[in-house]
């Protein structure tokens, strides 16, 4: 059996490993800051979940039986609510112009910035970095 001063030496170095694997999620490097594109589409999926809230958007393309299927990323819902978000801001078959910093591999996604649901009208915003702050009220 370990003494426990080793054990409690053991135990603190995994905490200070498991906190940092929680805070390297929320980095924000694979998404281009410097860009803002637009993309007009029909959502495809709205999904209301932690830790993340994602929006898929399908953007007519090149082949008009197939489009391009756009993956966004949002904050989580508790920030986006006090955003004035809500779960049904968007449903599928909705039509939206969004505005989004883009992936910097040149994949079809990003971090959205602000959509427009051109079905109801209404628009949302969000700013991803200031959201997930640590200490936002």
């Amino acid at each position: 059996m370990r003494p426990p001063r080793q054990l409690a030496s053991v135990l603190l170095c995994w905490l200070a490993l498991a906190a940092q694997t929680a805070h390297a999620h929320h980095s924000f490097a694979m998404f281009d800051f410097t860009k803002v594109v637009t993309i007009t589409g029909t959502v495809k999926e709205f999904q209301w979940t932690n830790p993340h809230v994602v929006l898929w958007v399908n953007v007519p393309g090149k082949d008009p039986k197939k489009p391009d299927v756009w993956y966004l990323e949002m904050t989580s819902p508790g920030n986006l609510t006090r955003g004035g978000w809500s779960r049904k801001a968007l449903n599928a078959g909705d039509k939206v112009e969004v505005e989004l910093n883009p992936l910097r591999n040149g994949d079809l996604g990003g971090a959205l910035i602000k959509a427009t649901n051109q079905t109801t009208g209404q628009t949302f915003s969000t700013n991803l970095r200031d959201m997930e702050k640590p200490g936002l009220q």
